[in-house]
């Protein structure tokens, strides 16, 4: 069946429909509660002199989901490095003021996991957090 455009579907009744493209996007439908995680490992331009801290806050990404923290943690951090991320990704120039205070939140996103703070923190993830605040420090 058609609309009233022609080639057009029509959907009748409730639900999820999509038209058009759908990409890095995750979607739950009909869930009382769901956690998603995704690692985007595109590559967006970094200018070199930002490589090193690009590598190293993908690296904390990609370990963030084995250091078991607490649903807020988790997200705050990966909000944080997206942060981060994008900061020194693009077609501008990195403005200094964005990428210090994008540090300075994702320091601050790990410091209660670093400090034993975050409710359910273990030993292992605390010595994780202090590494990745350590590593940002010097490369930040």
């Amino acid at each position: 069946m058609n609309g009233p455009e022609q080639g057009t579907p029509a959907h009748q009744g409730a639900g999820l429909h999509i038209h058009g493209a759908v990409t890095g996007s995750q979607i739950a439908v009909g869930n009382e509660q769901v956690t998603q995680n995704q690692i985007n490992h595109t590559r967006a331009a970094v200018p070199e002199e930002y490589a090193e801290l690009a590598a190293f806050v993908r690296e904390l990404l990609a370990r963030l989901p084995e250091q078991g923290l607490a649903a807020q943690e988790r997200e705050d951090t990966e909000a944080a490095a997206g942060e981060v991320l994008a900061a020194i990704s693009g077609p501008e120039e990195p403005e200094p003021g964005r990428l210090r205070r994008a540090l300075t939140l994702l320091r601050g996103a790990l410091a209660p996991v670093a400090t034993g703070v975050a409710a359910g923190t273990t030993a292992g993830a605390q010595e994780w957090a202090l590494a990745a605040m350590q590593g940002l420090t010097g490369l930040g």
